[in-house]
């Protein structure tokens, strides 16, 4: 299944200045997971007008199925340009799935430090969740086939 983020972007910004306005955030700072939601968090931190750098996690040394799946997971450093010590972050990625890579996500979270709260937010939302995770904002949600991929297709440039 394949899908056009640039239709999706104008809903999940709507829905994130919704969400962050009725919690009373005013400033909070955005983390894309490496690779899907790196692009995404910063075309929100531009959209938003958040002024400070978005920050990118690599998952991989907190992925529980990789290893068990034959994936040999290459580890890079996360980039953590501001301190999330008592903010109020959003989680930014492209598919949620099974819940799995959020978790990873929020583990190397908390290896820098104890947030004020973190918002999920997500482009599509396809089901499947093996862990209690759930976005807090998202634009889509879709039924794929079984055995179907949901494949976001980025314009190039």
């Amino acid at each position: 299944m394949h899908l056009d983020p640039e239709r999706l972007i104008d809903t999940l910004v709507a829905g994130l200045r919704a969400h962050l306005a009725e919690r009373g955030i005013a400033a909070p700072l955005l983390f894309g997971i490496r690779t899907g939601g790196v692009e995404l968090a910063e075309r929100l931190r531009t959209a938003l007008g958040v002024v400070e750098p978005i920050g990118t996690l690599d998952i991989s040394f907190h992925r529980d199925d990789d290893v068990r799946d034959g994936l040999d997971p290459q580890v890079r450093p996360s980039r953590i340009p501001v301190d999330p010590e008592g903010r109020d972050l959003v989680l930014v990625d492209d598919v949620l799935y099974t819940g799995r890579t959020v978790r990873a996500a929020l583990n190397e979270l908390f290896d820098y430090g104890r947030p004020r709260s973190v918002t999920l937010a997500v482009l599509v939302d396809r089901g499947g969740r093996e862990l209690p995770i759930q976005a807090d904002v998202l634009a889509e949600r879709v039924v794929p086939a079984p055995g179907e991929r949901v494949e976001l297709r980025w314009p190039e440039g």
